[in-house]
C-alpha cells in the first residue's frame, strides 16, 4: 500500500522501503517509550509487524515511522510512531495515524489501541478518543 500525501509526501507499508538503522537510531535515542531498545529487540519487532513509513517523494528519505501488532481479526496496537523532528508541523504524524486507521478498516477489527504520553491531539484528529473505562484494562510489565 502507498498513499500519497499532499506536499510531496507518501506513507507505504513496503517492509523493503524502512530504513531500519535510521528507525532504531530515532527511537532508541530519541522516543521516549524505547530509549536504549536494542537493536536486536527493534530488528524483531519490525520483522514482527505491520509497518508504515513515511517518505519524501522527491528525496526518498524517510521521515516517519509506526508500527501495528494485529491478529488482522480482532485487536491492533499501534505504536512506535515517531516523525523526525524537522518534518514535525506538517500534519505527517495525523496523517500516519489516519493511514493506518484506513489500512486496518476492510479487517473489522473491535479495537485499535494506543499509548501516549503527549500527542492525544494527533491521534484525535485521525479519530482516536480516550478509553471510556479504563479501570476496565491492566497491564503486565512497563506502564
Amino acid at each position: 500500500m502507498t498513499n500519497d500525501l499532499s506536499d510531496g509526501y507518501e506513507i507505504s507499508t513496503d517492509p523493503a522501503r524502512l530504513d531500519t538503522e535510521l528507525i532504531h537510531r530515532w527511537l532508541s535515542q530519541d522516543a521516549y517509550w524505547a530509549r536504549g531498545r536494542p537493536r536486536e529487540k527493534q530488528d524483531s519487532a519490525i520483522a514482527a509487524s505491520l509497518n508504515f513509513g513515511v517518505y519524501d517523494r522527491a528525496a526518498g528519505t524517510q521521515l516517519g515511522y509506526a508500527r501495528v501488532v494485529t491478529d488482522r481479526t480482532t485487536f491492533a496496537w499501534l505504536c512506535d510512531v515517531y516523525i523526525e523532528p524537522s518534518a514535525r508541523g506538517r500534519g505527517l504524524g495525523t496523517a500516519l495515524a489516519a493511514a493506518v486507521r484506513d489500512h486496518l478498516a476492510p479487517y473489522g477489527l473491535r479495537r485499535v489501541m494506543l499509548a501516549t504520553a503527549d500527542a492525544h491531539e494527533v491521534y484525535a484528529k485521525a479519530g482516536f478518543v480516550p478509553m471510556e473505562k479504563p479501570e476496565k484494562w491492566m497491564v503486565l510489565g512497563e506502564e
